[in-house]
């Protein structure tokens, strides 16, 4: 989810957000409309945006539904000025899977603009576009051309743009996933260093995608670098087994004892049967203390649905759990589902700096 978005829906799962930025363009489009042709013209232009919106969500969704064959979660998709971001659980790894994830969403657009041309006889007026008319055939059409435009530059080999991701499959046939990344995470930057040159020319909105190409391509290229340290552990060797952990009846003036004496900054909470309850977090113990009272049982404010792996699994589901899903922790259980310990990110990220500081420099 990204920070200050906001919940529109919901569909199978999926939460559809808008960022309140989206609304600046809104106002900005309307802006602009009202001085081509007043307050008509304003309308025009917001219902266009509004429609063109729409198929970025459909676009998305194309995403979303291609990525759930393959057994991937999408929780929310976030609307930006710049157009929607699907944040899928994980990518495939296996490049065929990625391919047809990436390209299921151009392929929406395509069907779009196809629907809309068989609507208008295949006719496109492009001049009479330039002049704006508002009957209904006019939107319609520009809605087609803004769908064939949208497949168009979506197949941009721009990593993390729906044609880099392509690229970077290709790319993964013939080397390793992580190198494979950083390549075409360095093809997309220098497509989005074009694209602010360009923008710079007169159009702001490139730069707004150079900017986002850019630091997007940057932030995935070192995920999944990182990732890639995890390869060949296992649960047990990030985790913590030495710890304090809460009954289910201990309150918060207990917890609260207890993170003062220790260097702990969540607390399982087990049952009497040793199973898992949940995890109390400082953020649940400084709130809940707050507003309900240091009498209050842990149990009451902890976080739950806590996920969980054996002891002997790989660490590679822990990292995407930790970093892309933000659980505070992940259990590890034994055979019985009983607790062992947990790994918490600072964890990890020790052990991620211990085994980046054994690899010979390249």
């Amino acid at each position: 989810m990204i920070a200050g978005s906001f919940k529109l829906f919901e569909i199978g799962g999926t939460v559809v957000r808008v960022h309140p930025t989206f609304f600046l363009l809104l106002a900005w489009i309307a802006t602009v409309y009202w001085q081509k042709g007043g307050p008509q013209e304003a309308i025009y232009g917001v219902v266009f945006i509004a429609i063109l919106f729409t198929c970025v969500v459909l676009h998305e969704f194309g995403h979303i539904l291609m990525a759930r064959r393959y057994g991937i979660r999408t929780p929310d998709v976030t609307l930006l000025p710049i157009g929607g971001v699907a944040s899928l659980e994980r990518m495939p790894e296996k490049p065929g899977q990625e391919i047809m994830v990436a390209l299921a969403g151009p392929a929406v657009n395509l069907v779009i603009a196809a629907f809309l041309l068989i609507l208008l006889g295949g006719q496109i007026d492009l001049e009479r576009l330039k002049s704006i008319e508002h009957a209904p055939v006019d939107l319609l059409s520009q809605v087609a051309v803004a769908n064939i435009v949208l497949f168009v530059f979506n197949l941009i080999p721009a990593f993390p743009m729906d044609g880099g991701r392509v690229l970077r499959a290709g790319l993964a046939t013939i080397m390793d996933y992580a190198p494979a990344t950083r390549m075409a995470a360095t093809i997309g930057q220098g497509i989005a260093i074009l694209f602010g040159v360009l923008g710079l020319l007169g159009n702001p909105v490139l730069i707004l995608v150079a900017l986002f190409i850019f630091i997007a391509a940057s932030g995935e290229a070192g995920y999944v670098e990182t990732r890639a340290l995890t390869r060949g552990y296992h649960a047990s060797d990030a985790m913590i087994s030495t710890y304090e952990s809460l009954r289910v009846d201990e309150d918060l003036d207990a917890a609260a004892k207890k993170m003062i004496e220790t260097t702990q900054q969540e607390f399982p909470v087990i049952d009497g049967a040793g199973q898992l309850r949940g995890v109390l977090t400082r953020d649940n113990l400084i709130t809940g203390r707050r507003e309900k009272g240091g009498a209050t049982l842990a149990l009451d404010v902890m976080t739950i649905n806590i996920p969980t792996v054996r002891i002997g699994e790989s660490l590679e589901p822990v990292f995407e759990m930790l970093q892309k899903r933000k659980f505070p922790v992940v259990a590890v259980l034994d055979g019985d589902q009983k607790l062992l310990g947990y790994i918490n990110s600072e964890n990890l990220a020790e052990l991620m700096m211990i085994r980046a500081s054994g690899r010979p420099q390249t």
